[in-house]
C-alpha cells in the first residue's frame, strides 16, 4: 500500500483531539509572550518606579526582547536539526513536548513575577536576570512550537489529512489566542488590588497562563502517535546544523510561502498588539476591548472545521488571498472612521475573520514544502522545514515588541496617561504605525503569495507519488534535483521534462 493511501485511512479522532489541544495552551502562551508582556511592562511592572526612569526601562526592556528574539531567528533551524536528529522510543518530536512545554511554562511564570519583585530592588540586576530568562524561555519556547508543527508531516503524507490536523490545532489556536483577549482583563483585574491591574494581577496571570501551558505539552506528548512510513525511512539522516541551513536555503517554494507568511505576521502582530490602546486611548472604550477577543474566536470556530471541507473544492491559494484583501479593506475602516465604533466594529470583523483561514494556508504550504525539499535534495527535513514558522513569528513578534512599545511612547499612551490627555497629533503617529504601516506589509504579502508560490494540492499529490515510484524503484530516495522537482511542481513530469 502506498503511504498516500495508507495515511488516507480513518483519522483517530483522539489523536487529533490531543493534537488539537496542545495548540489551544501554546497559542494562548505565545499571546501572553509575545502581546501581554508588554502591557505588562508598560503598564504595572515598573509601577513602583519614578515614571520618566520608567519610560526609560520600557524602552530598554522592550528594545532588547527585539534584539533577542531576531538573533534567535538563527537558532531556530539549528533547533529543528537537533529534533530531526532526536531518536527515542517515544520518537522524535514527543520528547520535545514534554521538556520545551513544561520549561518554558515556569520561566513564563518567572517573568510575569517581575522576576521575583527583583525589579523594585534593583534595575540593573532585573535587567541581566530578565535578558538570561527571556533567552532561555525563547529557546524552549521554539522546541515546542517547531517539534509540534513538524509533526504533522510525521503523523501523515496525506494534503487532506494535514488539512484535518491542521484545522483542527488552528481552530483551538484561535480559542487560546484570542481567548486571552477576552479573559486578560478581568483576571489581571480580579487578583488586583482595588480592581486596577497591578503586579498581583499580573503573577495571577502568569501562573494560569503557565498551568495550561504545561497541561496541554503533555496531552500532546502522550496522546500524539508518529507513524512510520516509507518517506520517512531516510529521516534519521538529516545531516548537520549547516546542512539544515543548506536545506532552506535550496527549498524556493518555502521560503516564498514563508515571505507571504512574514508580510502577514508583521501587520498581525503590530495592529493586534496595539489594539487595546485604540480602545484605551484613542476610543476611550476600554469595556469593549473583548470584543477583539470574541470575534476571532468565533469566527475560528465557524471557518477552522470547514477549510478542510471547502479547499476540496476552492484551491487554498484563492483563501489565501481573498483573506489578505478583507484585511486590507479593515485597515482602510480604521484609518477612514477611526473613532466610530460601528466602522471599528466592521473593520475589527474583516480583520480577525480570515486570520483563520491564512494561517492554516501558509502552515499547510509549508508541511507540503518537506515532500517538495525531499524531491528536490534527498533528503527528508520535517523539523527543520517546519522550523521556519515558529521563527517567523518569532521575527514577527520581537518587531511587534519594540514596535508596541515604540508606538506607546512615541503617542504618549503610557503610565497614567488617559484618552483625555491625547492630542491630535498623538492620534495621527498612533494610526501612522498601527494602520499604514501593516496594511503596506498586507499588500507585499498579497503580491508574493500570487506570483511565487506555486504548490498546492494537485502539486504536493504529484510530488509524493514521485518520490514513493522512485523508492519503489531504487529502494531508497536518491537526491532528484532542482529540474526534476520544478518539472514535478508545475506539473510537467514528462520523461523529456525530467532528463533535460
Amino acid at each position: 500500500m502506498s503511504t498516500t493511501a495508507a495515511s488516507a485511512e480513518k483519522t483517530p479522532v483522539r489523536r487529533i483531539a490531543a493534537f488539537a489541544f496542545g495548540n489551544f495552551g501554546q497559542s494562548l502562551f505565545y499571546n501572553a509572550l509575545s502581546t501581554y508582556f508588554v502591557v505588562y511592562a508598560t503598564t504595572s511592572l515598573f509601577g513602583g518606579v519614578d515614571k520618566a526612569l520608567a519610560a526609560k526601562l520600557i524602552g530598554v526592556i522592550t528594545s532588547l526582547v527585539m534584539v533577542i528574539r531576531i538573533a534567535e531567528i538563527f537558532i531556530d533551524p539549528l533547533l529543528g536539526n537537533l529534533v530531526d536528529n532526536t531518536n527515542t522510543r517515544i520518537g522524535r518530536f514527543r520528547p520535545w513536548q514534554f521538556i520545551g512545554g513544561t520549561v518554558s511554562a515556569v520561566l513564563l511564570l518567572i517573568v510575569f513575577t517581575g522576576m521575583f519583585g527583583l525589579v523594585n530592588v534593583n534595575t540593573t540586576a532585573f535587567i541581566v536576570a530578565f535578558v538570561a530568562v527571556f533567552i532561555v524561555l525563547d529557546v524552549f519556547y521554539s522546541l515546542r512550537d517547531i517539534s509540534y508543527w513538524g509533526m504533522v508531516p510525521a503523523i501523515s503524507s496525506d494534503s487532506h489529512e494535514r488539512s484535518i490536523y491542521t484545522s483542527m490545532g488552528s481552530l483551538t489556536g484561535s480559542i487560546g489566542y484570542n481567548g486571552l483577549t477576552i479573559v486578560v482583563i478581568p483576571i489581571t483585574t480580579m487578583f488586583s488590588t482595588q480592581h486596577v491591574q497591578t503586579q498581583g494581577g499580573w503573577t495571577a496571570f502568569g501562573i494560569i497562563v503557565a498551568l495550561i501551558g504545561i497541561l496541554t505539552c503533555w496531552t500532546v506528548g502522550l496522546g500524539v502517535k508518529e507513524t512510520d512510513s516509507a518517506l520517512r525511512k531516510d529521516a534519521d539522516s538529516n545531516g548537520n546544523p549547516l546542512q539544515a541551513f543548506k536545506a532552506l536555503g535550496q527549498n524556493d517554494q518555502l521560503l516564498w510561502a514563508a515571505l507571504s507568511y512574514l508580510f502577514y505576521a508583521f501587520a498581525n502582530v503590530a495592529t493586534g498588539g496595539v489594539m487595546v490602546y485604540l480602545f484605551n486611548y484613542v476610543i476611550n472604550r476600554p469595556d469593549l476591548f473583548a470584543i477583539t477577543g470574541v470575534i476571532p474566536v468565533v469566527a475560528g470556530i465557524i471557518l477552522a472545521p470547514l477549510f478542510p471541507v471547502v479547499t476540496r473544492y476552492v484551491p487554498r491559494k484563492y483563501m489565501f488571498l481573498t483573506g489578505m484583501v478583507m484585511m486590507a479593506c479593515a485597515y482602510t475602516l480604521f484609518i477612514t472612521m477611526t473613532t466610530n465604533i460601528v466602522a471599528v466594529i466592521a473593520a475589527l470583523i474583516l480583520f480577525y475573520t480570515p486570520q483563520t483561514l491564512i494561517q492554516m494556508t501558509i502552515i499547510l504550504c509549508l508541511e507540503d514544502s518537506v515532500e517538495y525539499g525531499q524531491l528536490k535534495t534527498g533528503k527528508r527535513n520535517e523539523a527543520v522545514t517546519l522550523s521556519v514558522r515558529p521563527m517567523l513569528d518569532k521575527i514577527a513578534g520581537a518587531l511587534s515588541n519594540g514596535f508596541v512599545g515604540f508606538v506607546a511612547v512615541s503617542a504618549g499612551m503610557i503610565g497614567s496617561a488617559t484618552a483625555a490627555d491625547m492630542t491630535p497629533a498623538n492620534i495621527a503617529t498612533f494610526k501612522g504605525f498601527a494602520f499604514w504601516m501593516p496594511l503596506a506589509f498586507i499588500v507585499l504579502g498579497f503580491l508574493t503569495f500570487a506570483f511565487a508560490v506555486k504548490i498546492d494540492e494537485r502539486a504536493h499529490a504529484r510530488i509524493v507519488e514521485r518520490i514513493e515510484n522512485t523508492m519503489d524503484a531504487h529502494d531508497g530516495a536518491p537526491t532528484y534535483g532542482r529540474k526534476i522537482a520544478k518539472a514535478v511542481l508545475l506539473g510537467t513530469d514528462t520523461a523529456v521534462s525530467l532528463t533535460k
